[in-house]
C-alpha cells in the first residue's frame, strides 16, 4: 500500500516538474519545433505536461496528447508481454 501511494506521488511530481521545466529546457537546448516539444513533454510529463503544452501552442498540445496515448498503449503491451514471459 505504501508503494502505491509513493508511485502516485512520484507520477504527480514528474508531471509538475516537467510542466515547469519544459519551456526553459527546450529554449536552452534550442529546440524550436513545437511538435518535438509537445511529443517530449507528453511522454515525460503526462497529463499535467500536456495541459501546459496546450497553453504554449495548439500544435505542442496535440503532439503531447498523441505522445501520452502512444506511451500508455506501448507500456500496456510491453507489460503484457513481460507478464506472459514470466
Amino acid at each position: 500500500l505504501v508503494l502505491v501511494a509513493l508511485a502516485a506521488v512520484l507520477v504527480i511530481l514528474a508531471g509538475i516538474f516537467g510542466s515547469i521545466i519544459v519551456t526553459p529546457l527546450m529554449n536552452a537546448m534550442n529546440i524550436r519545433d513545437y511538435a518535438a516539444r509537445g511529443f517530449a513533454v507528453g511522454v515525460a510529463s503526462h497529463g499535467i505536461g500536456t495541459a501546459r503544452a496546450f497553453q504554449v501552442s495548439d500544435e505542442a498540445g496535440t503532439f503531447a496528447g498523441i505522445a501520452m496515448g502512444l506511451n500508455g498503449a506501448l507500456t500496456s503491451v510491453v507489460f503484457l508481454l513481460l507478464a506472459m514471459a514470466l
